[in-house]
């Protein structure tokens, strides 16, 4: 049939086309006939894209709607390019030729547009039309052999060979066809006087007219002509040319002159009296636009012309005479329309991806752009860029298509949401401007750890204190949002004096607000300084984390009484010297024999050798004890030293307290001595009035002081980021540690205590908060309470511990 004809030659050209832009490389172009079914296969888009099977769909390879009902499709399963309704190449192109569709194809993960042109081919499917079925003509019948009168030629919406109209008349020995030109703008048909007319023989012929295309089969169309033959008026009006071609810019102003048509007339008086009209096959549209004035043939404009409207006009024109009947010349106005710069580039977008990762690498693309300028020519060519400049660009992927890229590395903290226009310029003259506004905003990712406002806190507390008390306040500051924001605390695990016992076991902290709470009260004779990190971890994926070091101080009370001779009772202090500084210069010592439950202890900071239980004379007469001092540095060096200790009879035991022998080594050690009962009595009668007059002098100055600091507010937690000095020293003999130096303190002999720690902060103003509001914090008082503390240790106890 027809129709299974022009699918083989549709299907033919089809492959040709492919073949050919797959040897030539160059865009991805496809060509369909008129008229294809819904369902045709047009190409093989995903194929000739270079996509894998079965990534066009996983890709979602689609096409981007250009403001037009789609009549293809991209099929989801196969990727193939197909049509999904009828495809009319008369209503999308008209005349125009070629018919070509410029699409869109949009790739996404990642995104990528490519541009496919799509040709859509005539077939012979619109036969030759004539405006009227029927056309009456009057000829005078002295009209000569010879005479041409113009017919209307038919239309055929169809073009190229398919278009291209042959002319033949019923056969007649009055009239023959006259045929010139093959273009429908320029062609000319006229029908041919052959011999002379009589109208008392014939005063009516009747014609058939028909019009032939190129196609293959070749489609017609007819009009019957009916003559009528006149008398007398036998000249009919002359124009002086056919065809009037005329230019004339778009929005001119109305009532401009276009042309002036002349036309003559050989007969005379009233057979040659002519007027100038329209012809009345003229459009609607032509008779609003322009108006012609009957006496004088002018042509005058009275619409407003739009070159991207309508760039061309043809108008027929009649010159007709006053005869009777009156006789018609015909001629045509071509009017061509010429282009301004009356329209401003438009900007579309297409495609848009927000937000956009903050960690998005250079040349991301954030959204697709479509510029046009409706002018032609210079008017027409545009040229885009983006303001502000940065941190994007533009990139052109094809004429009027913009990918708009990142050009530097983004940070949310930094800018959260960018204002981007996009700005393009025609090259007229004055240019004209368009411009589309884009936000765009950055989301976030999770690129900050969480950071403490200071690297050590330093907390003291005094023992005793009640479980679940508030020791200190933590806070970490994450400038991410959300979940990469929010920060959770725990402490982590760190050693503790005497044991090694977790710090978990001590204290713990509030993993949403970052309060440290004691879970139990301190005992300083247990443990005088801990020292943990608690860490800080945000939500995000991966999660990330800061430390900050926290040195937590026992400050010691005055809650055990003393011992009567039966545990407590110092015996000896070893001593040990690193030349080293800072935290490895803090010594520890440990009793490393004999373990168990011997009946001698270390003090862990303070070296002194006490009696841990009542001596019993399974004890022996001589205990050898073995002490290792470690520092606290990384990796921690020790050093050992032997203490020999002599059991002696009550009596003997004052002549040897009194005397005070004890000596150590790196290596070993012997404890001993032996004095008289005189000499050790003039020695503590010596000692005593000494002490005494010390004690009163002291007393009467701390009476004095505390009367000063009375009415000052307490401290019970001290926390700040000032620099670190910690002291510790005995009754037997002192050292002390600090981080810019080192002092030495010398107490007095008998001291019922057998450590002691001072810290001395430098603390800027407190933040705000409860543990402000409370009093929790170090003022002017509080550093003369830590300056007593240090320097009157017992009466430091007395006075601010007992006081009330």
């Amino acid at each position: 049939t027809l129709w299974n004809w022009y699918r083989c030659c549709a299907v033919v050209r089809v492959l040709v086309l492919q073949a050919a832009w797959a040897l030539s490389g160059g865009q991805v172009r496809y060509s369909v006939p008129e008229e294809a079914k819904a369902g045709t296969v047009v190409g093989r888009l995903a194929q000739d894209l270079g996509l894998e099977a079965g990534e066009a769909e996983a890709r979602r390879l689609r096409l981007v709607a250009q403001g037009q009902r789609a009549s293809v499709e991209v099929s989801g399963a196969s990727g193939a390019l197909l049509v999904s309704s009828r495809l009319d190449r008369e209503e999308l192109c008209g005349k125009s030729a070629p018919c070509a569709l410029r699409l869109e194809v949009l790739v996404e993960r990642p995104l990528r547009v490519f541009h496919v042109q799509l040709e859509v081919t005539d077939i012979n499917d619109n036969a030759p039309v004539f405006r009227v079925n029927e056309e009456a003509l009057n000829i005078a019948e002295s009209s000569l052999p010879g005479s041409r009168f113009p017919l209307e030629g038919a239309l055929d919406a169809d073009i190229g060979a398919n278009a291209q109209l042959s002319y033949t008349l019923s056969p007649s020995e009055y009239f023959s066809l006259d045929h010139q030109g093959n273009n429908d703008k320029s062609a000319s048909l006229g029908l041919i006087l052959t011999k002379a007319l009589d109208r008392e023989t014939i005063p009516v012929h009747r014609l058939v007219l028909t019009a032939s295309d190129g196609g293959r089969p070749s489609l017609t169309g007819t009009m019957e002509l009916v003559i009528s033959v006149l008398d007398a008026n036998d000249n009919a009006p002359q124009f002086n040319q056919s065809v009037y071609k005329v230019k004339i810019l778009e929005g001119s102003e109305l009532g401009t002159l276009l042309v002036t048509l002349s036309a003559t007339d050989p007969d005379e008086g009233i057979n040659s009296d002519i007027i100038y009209l329209f012809s009345r096959h003229v459009s609607t549209k032509v008779k609003e636009m322009f108006t012609i004035d009957e006496n004088k043939g002018e042509i005058s404009l009275q619409g407003k012309l739009d070159y991207e409207e309508i760039d061309s006009y043809e108008i027929p024109v009649e010159a007709r005479d006053k005869g009777s009947p009156p006789l018609s010349g015909h001629c045509k106005v071509v009017l061509e329309v010429l282009d301004v710069n009356d329209n401003a580039p438009e900007v579309w977008v297409t495609s848009l991806s927000v937000p956009v990762p903050e960690d998005a690498s250079v040349g991301t693309v954030v959204a697709l752009l479509s510029v046009s300028d409706r002018d032609s020519g210079a008017n027409g060519r545009v040229r885009c860029w983006v303001w502000p400049a940065s941190p994007f660009g533009l990139e052109a992927t094809f004429a009027g298509s913009y990918s708009l890229v990142l050009r530097e590395a983004l940070d949310r903290e930094r800018v959260s949401e960018y204002e981007v226009e996009v700005r393009a310029e025609d090259g007229g003259a004055p240019a004209l401007r368009g411009r589309r506004g884009l936000r765009v905003a950055v989301s976030d990712v999770n690129d900050n750890a969480p950071a403490f406002a200071q690297a050590v806190y330093t907390v003291l507390a005094r023992e005793n204190n009640a479980a679940g008390a508030e020791l200190a306040r933590l806070w970490a500051r994450d400038p991410d949002e959300a979940g990469n924001g929010r920060v959770s605390y725990s402490v982590w695990e760190g050693g503790v004096g005497g044991g090694w016992r977790p710090a978990s076991s001590y204290v713990s902290v509030d993993a949403e607000s970052g309060r440290l709470w004691a879970l139990q009260p301190l005992d300083y004779e247990e443990l005088q300084v801990l020292q943990f990190e608690v860490r800080a971890v945000d939500a995000g994926e991966p999660p990330l984390c800061g430390n900050a070091t926290v040195q937590l101080f026992v400050l010691d009370e005055n809650d055990n009484a003393p011992a009567g001779g039966v545990a407590g009772e110092v015996v000896a202090k070893i001593r040990a010297v690193d030349a080293d500084s800072g935290y490895n210069a803090w010594l520890r010592y440990e009793l490393w024999e004999p373990r168990g439950k011997g009946p001698f202890r270390v003090g862990l900071y303070s070296g002194e050798v006490s009696t841990a239980r009542a001596l019993e004379e399974a004890d022996g007469p001589r205990q050898r004890l073995l002490i290792v001092v470690r520092d606290h540095g990384e990796p921690a060096r020790s050093a050992t030293a032997t203490l020999s200790v002599s059991l002696v009879e009550a009596a003997e035991a004052a002549l040897a307290a009194a005397a005070g022998s004890s000596s150590s080594s790196s290596s070993r050690s012997a404890a001993g001595a032996e004095m008289g009962a005189g000499a050790a009595s003039a020695a503590t009668n010596v000692w005593l009035v000494v002490a005494i007059c010390a004690v009163s002098s002291l007393f009467l100055l701390a009476v004095v002081l505390y009367g000063a600091s009375r009415w000052a507010p307490r401290a019970a937690v001290l926390s700040g980021p000032g620099p670190t000095t910690l002291v510790c020293a005995s009754e037997v003999g002192s050292w002390s540690y600090s981080q810019r130096h080192s002092r030495s303190l010398c107490v007095a002999d008998g001291a019922g205590k057998s450590d002691l720690m001072v810290f001395s902060p430098n603390f800027p103003p407190p933040p705000p908060g409860p543990a402000a509001e409370n009093g929790s914090y170090v003022d002017a008082s509080q550093n003369f309470q830590v300056f007593f503390f240090f320097f009157f240790p017992r009466y430091y106890y007395y006075f601010f511990f007992n006081a009330d």
